[in-house]
């Protein structure tokens, strides 16, 4: 079988990309307890993560809770600084502005946050939250009253309800107010972390359609953080699959779903529920047994071996050995894209 060198997130689009992550790396250190707190170890949060994401698009970071998609979100907008590595935005390394530099940047780098009850001072009315941004750039005296209410209006808000408190609000109609202020300095990249998570279904379609909508009016790109392929599925042009801090594979989107070849994605997806009973009934299941290994000491060779229905099941003595002595890499084995399985192979899931 033929290994192919791709590019670090398989991708047809050309041209420069608004953003670059490249073998960017996040540890948190772990102290003991008691006066001295010595350094007793590492958490290996994220580890080799490079991606790019292009102008107007969308690259979904998947992955189940602890495997460093938030981490990475927040080393991407230099919210924490990485421990190796570089993310360049426009060319320009986040790593090596002054804070002078970075507060200028900012402008075209927002944030949505997973809980929009959470992300707003309740102390603030509506109005004050959105001009916040406004006020802290300078830009609130010239026409900054207009810009507010227009956003509200942009965000399928009734301005005149610019006065009341977030509690006043629905869960959807407050991750619109989140989306608003994220929106009011006209950034070019928008990182969406877990945007709809805490939402009912039937408003996560609004909140989503909303975010597609202003993608095509305004010209946005998005990295789109979320445990759910079904949600990233409606939304991503690219999905990127991360597992206990690495990515182990990547593709356009209806490309990943209907070809995945990594067990961990053919297991995400075997996950999704199908609406026809029948084929529900009959389609294979990909079923994860275990415990998630813990950050601080992950498995050598293969992060996914300890969990992987292949790697039980279907692999020799010899072929386990490689999975447990050698690290995959995240190259083309002949799917079409790259996946971090040294026996990938393609299956169709849904």
């Amino acid at each position: 079988m033929t290994e192919t060198a791709m590019s670090p997130v398989h991708s047809k689009q050309h041209g420069t990309p608004v953003l670059s992550a490249r073998n960017v790396v996040k540890h948190f250190p772990v102290h003991s307890g008691g006066v001295l707190r010595r350094r007793i170890g590492e958490i290996h949060a994220v580890c080799d993560v490079s991606f790019d994401i292009y102008p107007h698009e969308t690259l979904g970071l998947v992955g189940e809770s602890g495997c460093g998609k938030s981490t990475t979100a927040r080393v991407v907008l230099n919210l924490q600084p990485a421990t190796g590595g570089t993310v360049e935005f426009e060319g320009k390394d986040l790593g090596e502005l002054s804070s002078k530099e970075m507060r200028r940047l900012r402008r075209s780098l927002q944030i949505v946050f997973q809980d929009p009850y959470a992300s707003l001072d309740p102390r603030l009315p509506v109005n004050e939250i959105v001009a916040e941004p406004l006020r802290i750039h300078g830009l609130y005296e010239n026409g900054g009253k207009d810009r507010v209410r227009e956003l509200l209006k942009t965000v399928g808000l009734r301005p005149e309800h610019g006065n009341r408190f977030p509690h006043e609000f629905s869960g959807g109609q407050r991750q619109r107010i989140g989306i608003a202020r994220a929106l009011a300095l006209e950034p070019k990249l928008l990182v969406l972390d877990e945007p709809v998570s805490a939402l009912d279904v039937s408003i996560q379609a609004g909140v989503l359609n909303l975010l597609q909508d202003l993608q095509a009016e305004l010209g946005l790109s998005y990295l789109f953080v979320s445990h759910d392929l079904s949600v990233v599925r409606h939304i991503a042009d690219r999905i990127a699959v991360m597992y206990l801090g690495k990515i182990v594979e990547t593709a356009p989107a209806e490309e990943l779903f209907q070809n995945a070849a990594h067990p961990y994605t053919q297991a995400l997806i075997s996950a999704i529920p199908v609406p026809d009973p029948r084929k529900e009934r009959s389609r294979q299941r990909i079923v994860i047994t275990g415990d998630v290994p813990s950050p601080a000491n992950p498995p050598s060779g293969c992060r996914f071996r300890t969990r992987c229905p292949k790697f039980a099941n279907q692999l020799t003595d010899a072929q386990r050995e490689k999975c447990k002595n050698e690290e995959p890499q995240l190259v083309d084995r002949g799917q079409g894209h790259p996946s971090a399985c040294h026996y990938a192979e393609s299956l169709q899931l849904i």
